[in-house]
């Protein structure tokens, strides 16, 4: 049995049912086999990709998957599934807000935040069992739970009991990082693995860090709430997004009353007695804030610390993570990693793409042969604030950087029909292209559904496909992601220079 039990607060039926099947109290470690093909640690969606993928096969290969806390890792626990679940809450409250607009009149509207989290536990809870301990052993996978470390060049120990390997992987993820404030940990403050457990509203809130998880975190509890602060270090939040993206964002933040402390510096925590307090610097003033919670959200680290590492010699840095290569492999070759234990995109999506990348170079690339690149993904990102921030490909500024000529194609949601009737006209679509050519190098969309429309532009990408193509792409009118054809159509008006002109004029007079 498990040295650990593993709970999560509250411990209603809905997180006795994700425990039950994600850290099974009663899970009894199987014995291990003589060696293992492959050895996992790690057992979120970098980690289960690897492991279901391998074992699928169904070429009678051995497989082990370590855990030390709860199968699925950051995204059904604690990131993706949750988050998402009381955005669609917050979501409506945005709708709300627009209703007068539509020729809706409203009255003042409760809001039961108790039943949108249990509501969220309730999903979160009935998607894990695609996570659960059983499946993967159903599938042919020896599941051991515990803290593992290297012992040695061919062995993994974890509770005690030693794993022989071929290779193995590592997929351990990453943590929040908890800033080095003075008093921080004198006070209890939530991070994005604790603030699901809530069950009363906080009613102020201070978030630390203004990047993709503490905007959309931010947003979701101001719109159910919470008299919700945003202290961030740059000058806009979300700074590493287009310029026109951060800026429409930042003001539909002010139109909803969250208050932003920008180019701020936070001094010092302390417990008073009308809550927590906390001093910071903004713009060269000192000022401070009292709130009765606080989030932290500044950033994410690797879980490394406990693998002893330096065993086996696989490289690492304690910020960046486990050294790889463009293979996915560490500075020990019978060694892989995947998901955001290396990887400096941190995404649900990332990881399982990566993880099938490792699977190819891990048991089907005999002495090197027809290894697959991690540079070869072209990686969609989104921010789920209201509206969405979606990006794909190169930046601007990337382009800039690395020298290549390009021309930018912007179409405003605002003369997108679709948006207009909506009344969802904040934002825009903007595609960036190789000057003289159609072949479409990034993209970045913010509208209310960016994170659906941006996988047209990824597909086209992936396949080649520039904006002649998306231009002889029909699409259903109307629909928002007309916005992209419209970009794609305006390219093609850039072909139409004066001596094309003339030809088409003397052809029509022919025809």
């Amino acid at each position: 049995m498990n040295s650990k039990i593993t709970e999560i607060l509250p411990s209603d039926q809905y997180n006795q049912q994700l425990v039950s099947l994600v850290h099974p109290h009663d899970w009894i470690n199987p014995k291990p086999q003589r060696q293992y093909d492959l050895v996992v640690i790690g057992a979120g969606t970098a980690g289960l990709v690897v492991a279901a993928g391998a074992a699928g096969l169904d070429l009678g290969l051995k497989i082990a998957l370590i855990e030390k806390h709860l199968m699925g890792g950051d995204c059904l626990n604690f990131g993706c599934v949750p988050s998402k679940a009381i955005i669609r809450s917050g979501k409506i409250i945005g709708e709300i807000l627009k209703a007068e607009k539509l020729g809706i009149k409203t009255q003042e509207n409760e809001i039961d935040f108790a039943y949108i989290m249990e509501r969220m536990r309730k999903i979160r809870a009935g998607i894990s069992h695609h996570d659960s301990a059983q499946r993967f052993k159903n599938l042919g996978i020896d599941v051991f739970f515990g803290s593992a470390h290297f012992f040695d060049q061919n062995t993994i120990e974890v509770e005690g009991l030693k794993l022989h390997y071929k290779k193995a992987v590592i997929a351990t993820g990453a943590k929040p990082i908890i800033p080095n404030i003075e008093g921080i940990n004198d006070v209890n403050f939530y991070t994005n693995e604790t603030i699901f457990s809530l069950t009363k509203l906080p009613p102020s809130l201070a978030v630390m860090g203004g990047g993709a998880i503490g905007s959309e975190l931010a947003q979701v509890f101001n719109r159910l709430g919470s008299q919700v602060t945003l202290l961030h270090k740059h000058d806009h939040i979300l700074n590493k997004e287009d310029k026109q993206a951060r800026e429409i964002i930042q003001n539909t933040f002010l139109q909803e009353g969250i208050n932003l402390i920008l180019n701020s510096q936070i001094l010092k925590v302390e417990l008073t007695e009308n809550g927590k307090k906390i001093d910071y610097i903004s713009n060269g003033q000192k000022n401070s804030i009292t709130v009765s919670d606080i989030l932290v959200c500044i950033g994410r680290e690797p879980n490394i610390k406990e693998l002893n590492l330096e065993k086996v010699g696989v490289e690492y840095d304690l910020k960046k993570g486990v050294k790889i290569n463009n293979y996915l492999q560490t500075t020990n070759p019978r060694i892989f990693a995947a998901g955001d234990v290396c990887l400096g995109e941190k995404f649900t999506h990332t990881a399982d793409a990566a993880a099938r990348i490792v699977i190819k170079n891990t048991l089907f690339s005999p002495f090197g042969l027809g290894k697959a690149k991690f540079s070869d993904l072209i990686i969609p990102r989104v921010t789920y604030t209201d509206p969405e921030v979606a990006h794909v490909g190169k930046s601007p500024h990337q382009l800039v950087t690395e020298g290549l000529d390009f021309n930018t194609i912007t179409v405003l949601m605002d003369k997108v029909d679709r948006a207009i009737t909506d009344e969802e006209t904040e934002g825009f679509v903007k595609i960036y292209h190789q000057k003289n050519s159609d072949k479409i190098l990034g993209a970045t969309i913010v509208a209310s559904h960016a994170g659906e429309m941006i996988s047209e532009i990824t597909l086209a990408m992936v396949n080649n496909i520039g904006l002649n193509g998306i231009s002889k792409v029909i699409h259903s009118y109307p629909t928002q992601a007309e916005a992209i054809k419209k970009a794609a159509d305006a390219y093609r008006r850039t072909l139409l220079t004066p001596q094309s002109r003339r030809i088409l004029k003397l052809l029509s007079k022919l025809t």
